[in-house]
């Protein structure tokens, strides 16, 4: 296809890379590994195919897919048609689907054959007049998608101009509890976000790049177009476990990846118990939710590359990045703000806090989001001013240091005064027995809320007397801070991003009236 009829900015580097190495190793799931002319074929097949059937620049595609090949051809297809990919979970319920793919507005679907049964009526009638393609098998009244990329279609001259500040994807949030809120990134973010974050961590063409979490997550996403529009190679795995990823990096050599502080934790733990190294490996960053500081230090002292921890959302990317160089005495801080990002604190005035207090943590970043889809008050709520509200709480020092402290929602108001779980929480994992713990808001009649801890124990056979933890907790905290109730899982819920899912939590421990220990 000409470049004239194709400006898609995504297609373009990456058509520009299949290019000049059409050998070379683009994408690696699992056994399946496929080269930049490989991948391009299919790319362009599935492209021309879906525009010969309609598909039309700025519809909206529902992808249910896990981490495959299918995905980032579907991904790559879009961007040169200029459609708009809406991921989502396979392990979402049917009625969260169905909830998230009718706020998308969603035109067509594409869909792992295994998957289909946990799309409702209402779902697939979104799709009625447009495209249904399946994935890993047939479905009745369903394309196959494999069937449209080894087709043989010519170029369509009805292939747009695609313009980088259209939407591209649509991130939503789960739909599971109230509504859920589309977040869209364009083309032009997407590419933003990959330079930011090859700049900050030096990653080139010769680099081998890991993803290890779903690729309906913005993280994943990055990861795989990231080497993709630079000339270097995706391995994405299937599913994660710190087995797997390890043998993952000593067989592909990988020299980079980012993954999540929960993944982080397990891949630890398997290191020092093995005793492998991974000397292929250049830079690894931490992503997600923040890593304890026994963790930050181990992992710091275990490995022999750059590591990195940076913090962020879904709408800006990365805010701030703390490097191995100030990890050292900076080891609770999530870093200073990357190069063209500004981090403020805002108290509960609206104002500036001074350094060292507590308040919400906005960003202004060329990096943003385009806002949520159809929903103009939760984007115009999401403003301060220029910058983003993360609905996070933090602290910084006078060198520019964040500290994350949590989310705003997980405040826990006891008699008027302001309790942050963090706190607790702190305190409570320093016991050698705890393996993980969350601090949350119980109700009382008395004082409003008061304080509650879950916690997993290192050992479930042996735990601790919970009166030595009480002991600790009465030795470092406040009057108004003390917990008031302790609950004990086998393990502490998660979503499929590896953070600890408190709405779960919280809504299983609504009732007071429940045993605690």
């Amino acid at each position: 296809m000409p470049d004239s009829l194709c400006a898609s900015p995504i297609y373009q580097r990456f058509q520009q890379c299949a290019t000049a190495s059409p050998d070379k190793s683009a994408l690696v799931v699992g056994d399946d590994c496929r080269s930049y002319r490989e991948l391009l074929m299919q790319v362009d097949a599935l492209a021309d195919a879906l525009a010969a059937a309609g598909l039309r620049c700025g519809e909206h595609i529902g992808v249910l897919l896990p981490n495959c090949p299918e995905f980032a051809v579907v991904l790559l297809a879009a961007a040169r048609l200029g459609a708009v990919i809406v991921p989502q979970s396979m392990g979402l319920a049917a009625a969260a689907l169905e909830n998230t793919f009718t706020s998308a507005a969603v035109q067509h679907l594409v869909a792992w054959a295994g998957a289909a049964d946990k799309l409702s009526p209402a779902t697939l009638a979104l799709a009625d007049r447009g495209l249904r393609l399946s994935v890993g098998g047939s479905l009745p009244g369903w394309t196959a998608l494999t069937a449209m990329m080894t087709a043989d279609h010519p170029g369509s001259s009805a292939t747009p101009l695609v313009k980088g500040e259209l939407p591209f994807l649509m991130v939503l949030t789960s739909g599971s509890t109230g509504e859920p809120k589309p977040i869209l990134l364009s083309q032009q973010t997407k590419i933003l976000r990959a330079e930011a974050a090859a700049s900050l961590y030096g990653v080139g063409a010769a680099d081998i790049t890991l993803a290890a979490t779903p690729l309906y997550h913005s993280l994943a996403q990055r990861l795989l177009l990231m080497p993709l529009m630079a000339g270097g190679t995706s391995i994405v795995m299937a599913h994660f476990s710190a087995a797997a990823w390890i043998d993952t990096v000593l067989r592909y050599q990988v020299s980079f990846s980012i993954a999540v502080s929960s993944q982080l934790k397990q891949i630890l733990a398997h290191l020092i118990a093995s005793g492998q190294a991974l000397p292929s490996l250049r830079c690894l960053v931490s992503s997600s939710a923040l890593l304890d500081d026994d963790t930050k230090g181990q992992l710091l002292a275990h490995l022999q590359c750059d590591f990195h921890e940076c913090y962020g959302a879904s709408e800006i990317a990365i805010a701030t990045n703390l490097s191995p160089a100030a990890a050292g005495h900076k080891l609770g801080s999530v870093g200073t703000a990357i190069p063209g990002t500004e981090v403020v604190i805002v108290g509960e005035d609206g104002k500036p806090a001074a350094v060292g207090n507590s308040g919400e943590i906005v960003c202004r970043t060329p990096m943003c989001y385009s806002g949520y889809y159809r929903q103009a008050e939760a984007t115009a709520a999401a403003r301060w001013g220029d910058f983003f509200r993360t609905g996070d709480l933090g602290t910084m020092d006078d060198q520019g240091f964040l500290y994350f402290r949590g989310r705003i929602k997980d405040i826990i108001i006891t008699g008027g005064v302001n309790v942050y779980p963090r706190d607790i929480e702190d305190i409570v994992s320093s016991h050698p027995a705890v393996r993980e713990c969350a601090a949350i808001p119980l109700l009382d009649e008395q004082l409003g809320e008061v304080a509650a801890v879950v916690v997993a124990f290192k050992n479930p056979d042996k735990p601790p007397a919970l009166r030595d933890i009480q002991r600790l907790c009465m030795q470092s905290l406040g009057d108004f801070q003390q917990p008031r109730r302790f609950f004990v899982l086998p393990e502490l819920p998660r979503n499929a991003m590896g953070k600890l899912d408190k709405p779960a939590l919280r809504h299983l421990y609504s009732s007071t009236n429940r045993s605690s220990c």
